[in-house]
């Protein structure tokens, strides 16, 4: 069984043997094997206590929040750009504060559902 230990790829973030020897090069992929395992099984040891399952209305709600903080953020800005262009510290201020509070709320949900995609927690869907 193999593990997906990111659903990203980025750069320098895979192996690239610089070794010429195939022995080496296997005896490495194996320290790394290793190394993604424990992380792998710290993850799961700690967040299936902390979050012993996820449930399907939980993203359910997320994704909602998160969406509404989105629509939020954008009908203020929209509504303050009515009078003018130019935005007050205060208005920049506010826009801030709702599009952090929308980035949060996105952060979490693609934390959570990595948390599912890893193995780490259980996942109870919506009951059809």
């Amino acid at each position: 069984m193999s593990i997906m230990t990111s659903s990203t790829r980025r750069a320098g973030d895979h192996f690239e043997p610089t070794d010429t020897d195939p022995q080496v090069q296997r005896r490495m992929r194996g320290y790394l094997e290793q190394i993604d395992y424990t992380a792998f099984a710290s993850n799961k040891a700690v967040l299936s206590v902390a979050v012993p399952r996820v449930e399907g209305e939980q993203f359910q709600r997320l994704a909602v929040a998160a969406s509404t903080a989105r629509a939020r953020w954008v009908t203020e800005a929209v509504a303050m750009t009515d009078h003018g262009a130019t935005l007050s510290e205060a208005q920049v201020a506010r826009l801030h504060h709702l599009r952090s509070t929308y980035e949060e709320l996105t952060s979490v949900y693609e934390a959570m559902r990595r948390m599912v995609e890893r193995g780490y927690v259980a996942y109870r869907p919506i009951p059809a």
